[in-house]
């Protein structure tokens, strides 16, 4: 399938065998055990879908919901919650997509999990024509951007790169997935090219393109978009 998932749970989870049936069903999981833990490797793992072991004090779904949509992240969220949790609306409100009820039926899982990856895909294929950030805008399908009421040109390439970065917020973007996701590129070869487009798209976006506030170096990894 190719998806790369992300397993929130604590010890006190008796579901203790979900990992090992998403890793059967196909995807690639990533797990980890707390709160603090939760966000960071998502961004670096580029996740594409969460599922939250609700399990206080140390794993809250709520808690965890309402960072990630306060950094602007997109990607499907699914928690799992106890019956005996009074108001499982709060999931929703905090920002999940779906709450699954344990004990787990494992089989309806699985469908929720590809329900929300496909409905995910759709919304990216569809892409975003206009988007609106720090004051500026920009038209994906005239490729120019308004900046202080001066309309400002922007190359084929440099359009697709910030429309990638825009359909990804907050996710840490490698160089490698750049190249293969905006370029097209199959066999990745050794070149600066995403950094050298960067740096020209900072210029026309950044009130500083030496600190920019957008567009953000994550060394080590690649890059984040903070718009």
């Amino acid at each position: 399938m190719g998806n790369h998932l992300l397993a929130i749970e604590d010890h006190c989870s008796a579901d203790r065998s979900l990992v090992d049936l998403l890793r059967e069903w196909g995807y690639g999981v990533a797990t980890v055990s707390s709160n603090a833990d939760a966000i960071e490797i998502g961004l670096r793992n580029n996740i594409d879908l969460i599922i939250i072991n609700h399990c206080e004090p140390h794993i809250n779904a709520m808690q965890i919901c309402t960072e990630l949509r306060g950094r602007n992240l997109r990607f499907p969220v699914i928690v799992l919650a106890g019956r005996e949790i009074p108001d499982r609306v709060s999931f929703f409100k905090a920002g999940a997509d779906d709450c699954v009820l344990k004990p787990i039926d494992y089989d309806d899982l699985q469908v929720r999990i590809q329900a929300l990856l496909l409905r995910n895909t759709h919304r990216k294929k569809l892409g975003i024509a206009r988007y609106e950030f720090g004051g500026m805008s920009v038209d994906f399908r005239q490729s120019k951007l308004m900046r202080n009421g001066t309309a400002i040109d922007l190359s084929q390439t440099e359009s697709r790169l910030l429309r990638h970065f825009v359909e990804n917020p907050g996710k840490v973007l490698s160089r490698v997935a750049l190249l293969r996701h905006v370029w097209g590129y199959r066999d990745v070869p050794l070149t600066r090219t995403v950094d050298v487009h960067v740096l020209r798209l900072r210029q026309k976006i950044e009130a500083d393109p030496k600190s920019p506030e957008f567009i953000i170096t994550v060394h080590g990894f690649g890059y984040r978009f903070d718009g």
